[in-house]
């Protein structure tokens, strides 16, 4: 099955609680990126760990009764707030043993509905990583890594020589696939956002 297609549906599906493997694919889509946000945000691996695991729980538990309300925002913006509610939570929990969480992340976080620079880098990066799978299965492997070597700033003519070709072919690789890349994250992300307010 196209994978497109699975996660154009994912969060339709997800409301199936007799679809496991829905919320399976949910979890695993969604999960790097919330523990990644809290990292991001100064909580250390283990506690980021648990601001994900209960995140899930909750999404699990409130996902198939979840109203879409447009006032509200997109879904990725319900997830934010979910997320930072938290985070927020967890650590306003009596008897919590100390921890290195700057105090200034948590009134941040406390704080309004303003933007979140570090949830909006932390979603771009999201649907990049999401959109790199399917690139790396759908391309030949060469005009992966030649894609893979530019990304990791390699020179053009240095990319070239290593792979026997000119530097037009990879300029032509490099365009092809940024603008492949360009399609699938903003088909994830309109359908996200269609299937958000679909439910």
């Amino acid at each position: 099955m196209d994978q497109n297609l699975t996660r154009r549906s994912l969060l339709a599906r997800v409301r199936d609680a007799a679809d496991l493997a829905a919320w399976n694919e949910f979890e695993a889509t969604y999960r790097e990126l919330i523990t990644r946000y809290a990292r991001a945000r100064g909580l250390q691996p283990a506690d980021a760990d648990d601001v994900c695991q209960s995140v899930l729980l909750k999404l699990f538990r409130s996902i198939r009764s979840f109203e879409y309300d447009a006032s509200r925002g997109r879904f990725r913006a319900y997830l934010h707030r979910m997320v930072k509610n938290e985070i927020v939570d967890q650590f306003a929990r009596p008897n919590r043993p100390a921890t290195s969480v700057d105090e200034g992340v948590l009134h941040t976080l406390a704080g309004g509905e303003e933007r979140d620079a570090i949830w909006e880098r932390e979603w771009e990066n999201h649907h990049f990583r999401l959109a790199m799978q399917t690139i790396r299965r759908t391309f030949e492997a060469q005009s992966v890594e030649i894609f893979d070597r530019l990304l990791a700033g390699e020179p053009v003519d240095a990319v070239a020589t290593a792979f026997a070709t000119t530097s037009q072919a990879v300029h032509k690789i490099k365009q092809r696939v940024r603008d492949r890349m360009k399609e699938l994250i903003a088909r994830q992300v309109a359908e996200e956002d269609d299937h958000a307010a679909a439910t």
